[in-house]
């Protein structure tokens, strides 16, 4: 069996920076096993899986398949790989149709070209306030003795989100280094997959940047997510009503860095734009 398969890095207008995912072209569905075994192979943070349905090729159907698989777990929801799956289609397929319709476990997601950017549609997981006290030993392993602001958590996504405080800045968000095993030894209940750390952006620069974040996911196999769209779901449920704004943008402060735009709609729901870069492609043989 021979599968067409694509590095994109996603959330970056320049090849190397964003979030690499691997997209595979599908004919046919394949056992779970399988999935999983090709995306520990990728070992990126996610490989993301497109089905042609009822279409005779990539390039004319307006409707597919999704999964996303990390190198551990199938996962329900990501913001990257769902961008990257419809660069491959808009740019390497020429797919025709103005918006593609992509079926996954989070429902139906719509994905659209506007100028050199792509344009999600995405739920909004607005998190809930969640007592420190509960927590402590994870806070501590996140973030060491930094101040902490508010700490939420979204049931539906499985991401806690910690804010530190806004007398902290930009360079000591970047210093975090937590480490893996402490974090996963600290969180044992199943309650957790994903950790943010947040901060707001400052008003005294020109950046443009409503905040920073950092993502980190060894419950999932991904030590740190370089630039994460499902955690944006989160934090523009947080911070658009903390900023009172519909309109943001952000900038995730991995090594590879990455910057995303967001819009809360009239429905509710969260448009999330960015540009992807397609890198590599070729053949997996199995």
């Amino acid at each position: 069996m021979e599968i067409p398969i694509f590095t994109v890095d996603a959330f970056t207008n320049v090849p190397f920076k964003g979030n690499p995912a691997a997209i595979c072209l599908m004919d046919n569905e394949l056992q779970d096993d399988l999935y999983q075994s090709i995306a520990a192979e990728m070992n990126l943070s996610e490989t993301a899986f497109i089905t042609r349905r009822n279409s005779k090729d990539f390039s004319s159907g307006a409707k597919f398949g999704l999964r996303w698989f990390s190198p551990k777990t199938e996962v329900a929801l990501c913001g990257h790989a769902t961008l990257a799956s419809a660069a491959v289609l808009f740019y390497i397929k020429k797919n025709i149709n103005p918006v593609v319709v992509f079926e996954t476990m989070s429902g139906d997601l719509y994905v659209r070209q506007h100028e050199e950017s792509l344009i999600i549609d995405f739920p909004l997981n607005k998190p809930k306030p969640q007592d420190q006290h509960e927590i402590k030993d994870l806070l501590k392993a996140a973030v060491g003795d930094l101040p902490i602001q508010d700490v939420c958590y979204s049931p539906s996504t499985k991401k806690l989100m910690i804010r530190l405080a806004d007398t902290c800045d930009r360079s000591e968000l970047i210093s975090l280094r937590p480490e893996a095993k402490t974090l996963l030894r600290n969180e044992t209940t199943g309650k957790i997959k994903s950790l943010i750390v947040t901060l707001k952006g400052p008003q005294t620069t020109q950046s443009g940047y409503d905040f920073y974040s950092r993502v980190f996911a060894p419950w999932v196999g991904v030590p740190e997510d370089p630039v994460t769209g499902s955690a944006h779901t989160v934090l523009a449920g947080y911070w658009s009503e903390k900023l009172e704004k519909k309109k943001m943008m952000a900038y995730q402060c991995s090594s590879r860095g990455g910057e995303v735009k967001m819009q809360i709609r009239e429905d509710g729901r969260l448009d999330i734009i960015g540009q992807a870069q397609i890198i590599l492609q070729g053949t997996f043989k199995i």
